[in-house]
């Protein structure tokens, strides 16, 4: 006895669980009065984020695609009126993403601002053209046009006590403009500010106002007497204000001011990357890292804080000790990894000198600062609690996540290369040591110390154990074997090298992999075999044996491959290759197919990593986006089971009915399991029962509308066939002598089915019209041939002149023909 085992390929399956993509891009931000929605303008939409689990819930998107420049959220959240270029204003059930009423906003250019009434009835615009205009929402239409500022009109807002029916508004002549509603005249301007009024803020009684700019002053008004109460001097731009006298400035300081006395209370500096100093020493006034916006949250007592950098930071109050951070804009992702237990977070490097840890759950985010240039590359260590990242500010830097608290901080820090450090790996059994790749055309061992707590709060300093100079040109990847007693290393060079461990200060050089006509841009190690796998600029990926260094199989792929890894945990082993086409492909290493496609980026994919147990994956994109791919083949593999059981039970029945004569459940259950052929089976049966025609009328007639149309469908598939084209046009005739054309017209591709019985039905009307001319003619000649023996030849008109009168001759039937005894007749 011979016992066959199969090992089954199974079509591998990912689906995207998990989306991080771009939400705000500056702009506006607003937070609903119920503080569980932050409303922020992404070019032509206005997203929505959940602050409790950090995720886009709604998306408002203008049907024109042009940029939102306005929107204001009404006091009660109910209302969302968005601004666009195209000088329209829509107005949206936001909950719904459903535009409810659009009309043109008379402005002659964009409005550039925009607020409701505590009642949310009126809205106040300031447009581009100096106007203001408020509007009635609520019976619809305009009800006052209030003209005399100069320029821009970028500040608008109502007085909280909405029966002085007062509006303030500021433009660019530095003045705050205060008009009544009643006489629609502007009644005075508050002149304090010697540059653009950037935000006000009232007491809760209404009396007093507090206005900020960039003069780096903050005024206390006496709305009562329209006076200054007081300047506090600030020595910074203020861009926002709350209750206090809350300002923030380009070197992420947070201050609050007392507005009675002018003195700062509190100052909370905020963490942030070395500024760069400019030629004449003075820090740039253009950091990034400052904040521009400041929106109070009272009910939960919050501040929150958006920076230039797109970042939306919470504070909890009294302590501003940071609660949530959530990254609006990305810019380019340049490489990803899974990090911490149970892979609950990634690590992102952006094109930027930070790096930022996504918490998956809640997609809250922390911002680690430390290196002063771009972060080029990042790899974790085994456990996952430590990661190293490497930047173009030529270092190399440990980090460490607190399993309790799950913050992140810098542990060691490495400066020996001489150029941007493109590449890093870390050891594979346990954290013993760094490998670092950099265009000084260099590879780096760097020994790590043994416990990192003992440094306590102070930076270790690394240096190097071995130093090669590797390659000619730049390294752009290296890889550390699973034992951890090998290194890889590719590079600009075209070539891949495999370096030995073993020694303590040196690198001992094992073998060179040559091949590829163009750059290398990865190597990986198989986890389960003596193979190395690289990828190349000229689009091949190689497959290498590391005993004598020869290539062992080829793939070529139709684009640049940035980033490979290999899945040993499926029924195969397998590579997961990301391109420069914004896909990743799974080929099988065994049969080097390709069995799976991913497709969820416009760009190139720079980040890929899977995490320890292959059940998901992470990839990140030039287009911003972060994808986390989840395993779905088993859960696939059962759904495709239960259905296919599914089908039998159902033919199962089928067949049962068919056998019982219950035609209309069977035609049912036909068209519900979507098989044309099952379904043309039944008509069939129907039409070689007695009575067929009523039999088919009664049946047809009764089945919902929707089967209706998907019998419809079918017959224009069975009448392409002149075996089943009878069948077809007997439903069809049923169809279309019993349903009025209205009811036709209704199913969807009504027209197209239609124009598509035309052809082959004028077909079969020309074959069965060919037929029946040839059926006329057989009865013609068989007339003609017909003899009749009681009559006589002149009365018959013989068809047969050669028989002569006299002749013995006699038709015998049965015979098949005329004789005699001696000769056949002519």
């Amino acid at each position: 006895t011979q016992l066959n085992i199969v090992f089954l390929l199974l079509p591998y399956s990912y689906d995207v669980s998990n989306k991080i993509e771009p939400f705000y891009k500056g702009g506006k931000v607003q937070i609903s009065k119920d503080e569980k929605h932050i409303f922020c303008t992404c070019g032509s939409r206005v997203n929505v984020l959940e602050i409790s689990t950090g995720k886009v819930v709604h998306s408002i998107e203008q049907d024109d695609q042009e940029d939102i420049t306005s929107f204001a959220l009404s006091c009660d959240d109910e209302i969302l009126v968005t601004a666009s270029r195209a000088l329209l204003l829509k107005q949206w059930d936001w909950r719904k993403a459903q535009c409810t009423r659009s009309w043109k906003a008379i402005h002659t250019v964009p409005v550039a601002s925009m607020t409701f009434d505590p009642t949310s009835t009126l809205l106040a615009t300031g447009g581009c053209d100096g106007t203001i205009k408020l509007w009635d929402v609520v019976k619809q239409y305009c009800t006052h046009n209030l003209k005399g500022s100069s320029g821009v009109v970028h500040l608008v807002q109502f007085h909280p006590d909405i029966s002085l029916l007062q509006l303030f508004s500021s433009s660019l002549d530095c003045g705050i403009r205060l008009w009544d509603l009643r006489s629609s005249q502007c009644v005075c301007v508050l002149q304090s500010h010697y540059s653009a009024v950037t935000s006000l803020a009232f007491s809760p009684d209404g009396g007093t106002m507090l206005s900020s700019g960039r003069d780096k002053i903050c005024t206390v008004w006496n709305l009562k007497t329209r006076t200054v109460k007081r300047t506090v001097p600030v020595y910074e731009s203020c861009p926002d204000l709350t209750d206090y006298i809350a300002k923030h400035e380009s070197r992420r300081v947070l201050r609050v001011w007392e507005a009675s006395t002018a003195r700062c209370v509190y100052t909370q500096t905020l963490p942030s990357a070395p500024v760069a100093a400019s030629e004449d020493g003075k820090e740039e006034d253009d950091n990034p890292s400052s904040l521009t916006y400041l929106l109070p949250l009272p009910a939960s007592s919050r501040l929150a804080a958006v920076t230039a950098e797109h970042n939306i930071l919470l504070y909890q109050l009294p302590g501003l000790t940071t609660q949530q951070q959530f990254v609006g804009y990305s810019d380019e992702v340049l490489d990803v990894k899974f990090l911490g237990k149970g892979d609950s977070h990634i690590v992102v490097a952006t094109n930027s000198c930070q790096l930022k840890v996504f918490e998956l759950l809640t997609n809250s985010c922390q911002i680690l600062y430390g290196h002063t240039d771009t972060v080029l590359s990042l790899d974790v260590f085994k456990k996952g609690a430590l990661f190293a990242s490497c930047a173009k500010d030529k270092s190399i830097r440990v980090w460490q996540m607190d399993s309790a608290s799950g913050q992140v901080r810098c542990v060691a820090q490495g400066f020996s290369h001489a150029d941007a450090v493109g590449s890093i790996t870390c050891s594979r059994l346990k954290a013993s040591f760094i490998a670092s790749g950099s265009q000084d055309c260099t590879v780096k061992v760097w020994e790590l110390p043994a416990d990192f707590s003992t440094t306590g709060a102070d930076i270790h300093q690394l240096t190097a154990r071995a130093t090669e100079k590797a390659h000619d040109k730049d390294v752009n990847s290296v890889a550390v074997s699973p034992n951890d007693k090998l290194l890889a290393s590719g590079s600009q060079d075209r070539t891949a090298k495999l370096w030995s461990l073993a020694g303590d200060r040196d690198l001992g050089l094992l073998g060179v992999f040559r091949g590829h006509r163009r750059g290398v841009w990865a190597v990986c190690f198989s986890p389960v075999d003596q193979v190395l796998a690289t990828s190349s600029a000229d689009g091949t990926t190689k497959l290498w044996s590391l005993q004598d260094f020869s290539c062992l199989k080829v793939g070529k792929n139709t684009s640049l491959t940035l980033k490979y890894t290999i899945l040993i945990r499926h029924p195969q082993p397998c590579s997961l290759p990301s391109g420069s086409d914004g896909l990743v492909k799974l080929w099988t290493i065994k049969t080097n197919e390709c069995v799976k496609t991913l497709d969820a980026h416009q760009d190139k994919v720079w980040g890929l990593h899977a995490s320890r147990k292959d059940d998901k994956m992470v990839t990140g994109s030039a287009d911003s986006n972060i994808t986390i791919w989840l395993d779905v083949t088993e859960v696939e593999l059962a759904e495709e089971q239960a259905k296919q059981e599914d089908q039998i039970l159902k033919q199962q029945e089928l067949t049962n009915l068919l056998h019982e004569k219950r035609y209309l459940k069977a035609l049912g259950l036909a068209i519900s399991l979507d098989q044309p052929h099952t379904v043309l089976t039944v008509i069939k049966a129907i039409r070689q029962s007695e009575d067929s025609q009523q039999l088919l009328e009664r049946t047809v007639l009764k089945l919902r509308l929707d089967q209706k149309e998907s019998l419809l469908r079918y017959c224009v598939v069975w009448n392409t066939n002149a075996r089943s084209c009878l069948d077809a046009q007997t439903v069809l005739q049923v169809l279309l002598t019993h349903l009025p054309p209205e009811e036709l017209l209704q199913y969807q591709g009504a027209r197209t089915h239609l124009e598509g019985l035309i052809p082959y039905t004028e077909r079969h009307m020309q074959r069965i019209g060919r037929l029946l001319q040839a059926s006329m003619f057989l009865d013609y000649m068989w007339q003609k041939m017909r003899y009749l023996p009681e009559a006589d030849d002149e009365a018959t008109g013989s068809f047969f002149p050669q028989m002569e009168e006299g002749n013995d001759c006699c038709f015998q039937e049965g015979r098949g023909g005329w004789k005699d005894d001696t000769r056949y007749c002519n």
